[in-house]
């Protein structure tokens, strides 16, 4: 009797234990062909850019061919439900923006896909910070005096914004300073960049990024950048903390996926192949040039922040009473 326990205790450990091999064995063979990034947003943007320059130092040390494929539209929607759906055997993911991942999960009731359900988080690999721009013709050269001059001149009380992210900083802003600047929809950072500059609008929060060019061309004044500290690119712009505004700290970020169900021993190796790349020289000085904060952070510490941040952004849409899509 004593030896029938032992034996079906043996099956037992077998059984559990068999896929968790068959997982290890996938994953020192892993990949056998090549794997595809998929990127919710056009070629030669921010976040396209940072895709590029990780799949080619992936390719490089896991001798495959790491292929990027956009598919821009919907605000990334039509991207992250391609890749939901996809096999869940590591060779298709997704790099994704904090905004299909974060500010979509509040901005549309009917989203096709469930950040924190149909994807395997792997890693945080940039952040970055917004700067606050207006057009420098305008008498404003702080937040404070933005937001005095809003409430004075409320025909002149607007913003730009391409996407929710963006947005909800706006409101956020609209929130603290007590203004009621108006949303007015661009289709691009870049769009909305032209819209200070043209003086159609008042305020825009923008990525470091595509706002570099415009404020060292002295098109743009930036007011404030949304970061604990000042940016090393732009030291004379203030943080909102210096400006008046303590609690105003967002950080956008770019983070990779796989689908859910993607077996852990592959999602590890990605984590430590992609962070791997993160540290090396190469990948860091290219990256330095785009005013980005390199992290390389676990998947486990990146499905946290998203969690988190749906929380902290959804009380903010609430309270601001914004529009949902539908």
């Amino acid at each position: 009797m004593r030896r029938c326990k032992f034996a079906w205790a043996a099956l037992v450990t077998i059984a559990f234990a068999s896929p968790l091999l068959a997982q290890d064995d996938a994953a020192k063979t892993f990949p056998a062909r090549p794997v595809r990034v998929v990127v919710g947003l056009a070629a030669g943007g921010g976040v396209d850019v940072v895709t590029r320059i990780i799949a080619q130092k992936l390719a490089e040390n896991l001798g495959q061919s790491v292929l990027v494929d956009n598919r821009p539209g919907a605000s990334g929607i039509i991207a992250a439900e391609l890749v939901a759906k996809a096999p869940a055997d590591g060779y298709t993911l997704m790099m994704a923006p904090s905004g299909p991942m974060v500010f979509n999960a509040i901005m549309y009731p009917k989203l096709p896909y469930a950040p924190l359900k149909d994807f395997a988080p792997i890693s945080m690999l940039v952040s970055f910070p917004l700067i606050a721009v207006v057009n420098p013709a305008t008498p404003v050269r702080s937040m404070r005096e933005l937001a005095e001059y809003a409430k004075a001149n409320p025909a002149r009380g607007n913003y730009a914004a391409s996407t929710a992210a963006f947005q909800l900083a706006s409101e956020l802003f609209n929130l603290q300073a007590g203004t009621r600047l108006e949303h007015i929809p661009y289709k691009g950072t870049n769009e909305s960049l032209t819209g200070v500059m043209s003086g159609d609008v008042l305020l825009a929060f923008a990525d470091a990024g595509p706002a570099s060019a415009a404020l060292r061309g002295a098109k743009v004044r930036g007011l404030a950048v949304t970061a604990p500290a000042r940016m090393a690119a732009f030291p004379e712009i203030p943080t909102m903390a210096e400006a008046g505004f303590p609690d105003f700290d967002i950080s956008l970020w770019i983070g990779l996926y796989a689908p859910a169900g993607t077996p852990p021993a592959i999602v590890r190796k990605l984590e430590d192949e992609v962070n791997r790349a993160l540290r090396s020289a190469d990948v860091q000085q290219r990256l330095a040039t785009l005013t980005v904060n390199v992290l390389g952070t676990s998947g486990q510490e990146l499905g946290q922040t998203m969690a988190a941040e749906i929380s902290r952004w959804g009380a903010v849409a609430k309270k601001a009473n914004v529009k949902l899509n539908p």
